[in-house]
């Protein structure tokens, strides 16, 4: 069995041979996953701006600012500054045939992987960018009419990126939007249902016709929208944090009905730095999200220095993946 096959067949709970697992060397890694090319018309690059400051503007036309050594950035001015911009703002070219050619060098050559196209966001992870986050929250509630002709059209324009990707040798997309605190929403359900879920039916629609599964990150507690997400068409919630929701209450309201993408939980476990802890929470996952003939996918977090950690307990979470990972084991086990 491929690692393609591996994935779908856990996508579809159709019980493959083993957990998919997307891991570094020297474990499986099951996915290949390729993002745009860049804008040939912008440089990004970083600009020293003198007191340890730098500043970059991205192709979007949003300036960035960062502190040497203390952040990797944010948005300190949007392109959107007032509303009044919104009908003359260019979008960057995102349908230029360049931009795809990476990815259909590397799914070319990378047959038997599954094979994800990375979208440069969703509507609104780009949406808070080009007003700035604190600006577009308060527009959520105060300008309801423009959020919702600004989100349409970057889900337009969005739609040619998913069909660029489909036809570049793309298996899935992926988006991140991180759309929860610690303990909430950064919207209400109402508002997020009211404004947002349309560009989730629209985008999801468009990669399903195409033969696409959609893969989502997002960080935070989102709990209350999960069924919306599933309803509208999510196939993989990509959760660093799973523990946030607890493994228990994803497997008891959600098991079977989309597929989880987790390392072991980035916040309460690994930090804790705890070989049993790490292991036992390893097989939990498994156990209770992937025994649906399907359901869970091994992952690893990319940066053990922003979690302050030695690479070696990330290591000891491949190992378990490992080892719990046959279906085989899975269905005595259970």
């Amino acid at each position: 069995m491929t690692s393609r096959e591996i994935v779908i067949k856990s996508l579809e709970f159709e019980g493959p041979e083993r957990i998919p697992m997307t891991l570094p060397p020297p474990y499986p890694n099951d996915v290949v996953g390729v993002g745009l090319g860049p804008n040939p018309y912008v440089s990004e690059e970083w600009v020293y701006k003198g007191n340890n400051r730098w500043e970059r503007i991205d192709e979007w036309g949003n300036t960035w600012a960062r502190l040497e050594a203390y952040s990797k950035g944010e948005v300190v001015k949007g392109a959107i500054e007032d509303w009044s911009q919104l009908d003359s703002y260019k979008f960057p070219p995102l349908d230029l045939d360049s931009r795809y050619e990476h990815a259909r060098r590397i799914f070319k050559e990378t047959p038997d992987k599954f094979h994800i196209g990375f979208l440069p966001g969703f509507p609104f992870s780009i949406a808070r960018y080009l007003r700035r986050m604190d600006n577009f929250l308060l527009d959520v509630a105060a300008e309801k009419e423009n959020v919702t002709k600004l989100l349409k059209n970057i889900a337009d324009l969005l739609e040619i990126v998913i069909e660029k990707f489909a036809k570049a040798g793309a298996d899935a997309i992926m988006f991140a939007e991180d759309w929860g605190t610690q303990d909430r929403l950064l919207v209400s359900p109402k508002s997020w249902r009211e404004l947002f879920k349309p560009g989730f039916v629209q985008l999801c629609n468009t990669a399903h016709k195409l033969g696409l599964y959609v893969f989502m990150h997002s960080c935070g507690h989102i709990y209350e929208i999960i069924p919306d997400l599933i309803e509208v068409g999510i196939d993989v919630l990509q959760f660093d944090q799973p523990a946030l929701h607890g493994v228990d209450n994803l497997a008891r309201d959600f098991g079977g009905k989309v597929n989880f993408w987790c390392p072991v939980d980035i916040q309460q476990i690994l930090p804790q730095k705890d070989e049993k802890l790490i292991e036992e929470f390893a097989k939990e996952m498994i156990e209770k999200l992937g025994c649906f003939n399907g359901g869970f996918i091994a992952g690893y977090y990319q940066s053990n220095e922003a979690l302050g950690l030695d690479p070696y307990w990330q290591d000891v979470a491949c190992k378990a993946f490992v080892k719990y990972g046959s279906y085989i084991k899975l269905k005595k086990e259970v």
